[in-house]
């Protein structure tokens, strides 16, 4: 597994929303195959962080670079990021009542593919990933998230990054609202994905709990719009031990 080719570079990142910075020169970087974890206390920044790379159109980037696969992206769309193999978990998933997972997983599997799968090809690649994720074969048959618990939610994004197997996964605190068996899955698939494919990993959150499912090589912490510290998984440890007052 490839851990020195840089995947995604951010640079000096100051954004701003409705005219108010809230990042003010971020600077973070996540390779190849490498689980990063993104900390802080709320009110930091850190979704603002996920908004502006996915290229949310509110979240504007006023000084700084994001740099993807060498690439500078912070003019591309989200449909193009997406396309390029750039993934985001939101924090609150929505519901798509009428849309069933997957057919929605369909969809946005064919849209990056030059050849289209047929529903029966479909079918068989959707089995096999629920099948991993012990998911029911029903629950495909359900809307999206309607209905969901919150550890419903988590475990179709699951499914959604398993199907969709991007290059770099962004993922707003994919822990929320869920209970230990959800975390166990969840870390599972990161593990698995991250050594299969080479998946680069950024993943948000306020605590430490998943992070004895997951196999993380750094941890940045940030604090008012910038990253404060970093280091590696004892760093996280120290923040759950002492809080987020920077020594």
């Amino acid at each position: 597994m490839t851990k020195n080719n840089p995947l995604i570079q951010i640079k000096d990142l100051a954004v701003s929303v409705e005219g108010k910075e809230i990042l003010k020169g971020v600077n973070l970087e996540v390779q190849e195959g490498q689980v990063v974890v993104l900390m802080g206390p709320n009110g930091s920044g850190k979704s603002t962080l996920s908004f502006a790379l996915m290229g949310h159109p509110k979240y504007v980037i006023t000084e700084g670079s994001i740099h993807y696969r060498g690439e500078n992206i912070a003019k591309l769309t989200p449909t193009e990021r997406s396309k390029k193999g750039i993934f985001l978990s939101f924090q609150y998933p929505s519901e798509i009542a009428g849309v069933t997972i997957a057919n929605f997983l369909r969809t946005a599997l064919n849209a990056r593919r030059k050849e289209k799968l047929n529903p029966l090809e479909f079918r068989k690649i959707l089995k096999e990933k629920m099948a991993s994720l012990h998911f029911d074969e029903q629950f495909a048959n359900r809307y999206l998230n309607e209905g969901f618990s919150g550890g419903e939610k988590k475990k179709a994004e699951m499914l959604q990054l398993a199907v969709l197997q991007p290059t770099l996964a962004i993922l707003d605190e994919t822990d929320s609202g869920t209970d230990v068996d959800a975390l166990k899955i969840i870390g599972n698939t990161l593990n698995t994905l991250n050594k299969k494919t080479n998946m680069g990993i950024l993943l948000i959150t306020h605590y430490n709990r998943i992070l004895q499912y997951v196999d993380v090589d750094k941890v940045y912490i940030m604090e008012n719009g910038q990253i404060k510290r970093s280091g590696d998984i004892k760093l996280a440890h120290e923040i759950e031990k002492e809080g987020y007052v920077a020594k």
